[in-house]
């Protein structure tokens, strides 16, 4: 059974991108088959793992195309469906009924061919995410330790409840990912316990591994390269293969 993860949160700069990205690489060095599905109009992630946003991709894929190797590139990072510009206006090009499960459908046709799909989301909660969450198993909560990232994370649970009782069953949060962590700050260490709690409160877990903050993350965007292959002893890097092992260990 493919393994099909959106790694989500509507509030932009918590990590949503790079854990992706991560997870999506640290699956690959254990020898896993991978496909990034790129939902976010901004394209991050398909600039970073060098892959062309001029061809078609995740876009087409929502229209209908077939999933074939014109729509999946195959990079030296993995194999990705790409995001366009064109995805800014999927609230309003999309709008027939059904709309909600055109990435589900796409999906379908290639499930058997990978163990893992991540799909990256957008910071907001439009049509796109809500694609993300009919088609996954399971999401990947990403937040930062502040206060602004709890606050939309109650507004979240509730999108992810409502897809749950009207569309798609089966989804279920995985887990709660600190990223971006300062351990050396109070406030982190205060909002940690908090974020525990409200996991508890909402039957799921915060992940045991924290991603603590590094320029290396940053450093490797620039580079457009992943984060092991940029630099694999920089703390990120080692939290991530830990997260990675956890991850996995909820399949066993």
């Amino acid at each position: 059974m493919t393994r099909i993860s959106a790694i989500i949160n509507q509030k932009g700069g918590v990590g949503k991108t790079t854990t992706a990205h991560a997870l999506s690489t640290g699956l690959r060095m254990k020898g896993h088959s991978v496909l990034v599905a790129d939902c976010d109009p901004q394209g991050n992630l398909s600039y970073n793992m060098r892959a062309d946003t001029h061809g078609m991709g995740i876009h087409e894929a929502l229209r209908g195309e077939s999933l074939t190797k014109e729509l999946i590139q195959q990079t030296e990072q993995g194999d990705i469906l790409t995001s366009s510009p064109k995805l800014s206006s999927a609230d309003r090009e999309f709008d027939d009924t059904g709309r909600e499960y055109l990435l589900s459908a796409a999906l379908e046709q290639i499930k058997g061919q990978y163990s893992h799909i991540i799909i990256d989301c957008p910071p907001q909660l439009g049509i796109l995410t809500i694609n993300a969450l009919c088609a996954c198993t399971d999401a990947v909560i990403t937040l930062t330790s502040d206060m602004y990232a709890l606050q939309g994370l109650s507004q979240l649970i509730g999108t992810i409840g409502k897809v749950r009782q009207f569309c798609n069953r089966q989804v279920d949060i995985a887990g709660l990912l600190l990223c971006r962590h300062n351990i050396r700050s109070i406030l982190s260490r205060d909002i940690k316990d908090t974020v525990r709690q409200k996991a508890a409160e909402l039957d799921t877990i915060l992940y045991n591994t924290i991603i603590r903050d590094g320029v290396s993350v940053r450093e490797a965007q620039a580079q457009r390269q992943s984060l092991f292959s940029y630099d694999k002893s920089s703390n990120p890097a080692l939290d991530y293969e830990r997260f990675v092992s956890e991850y996995l260990k909820q399949e066993a």
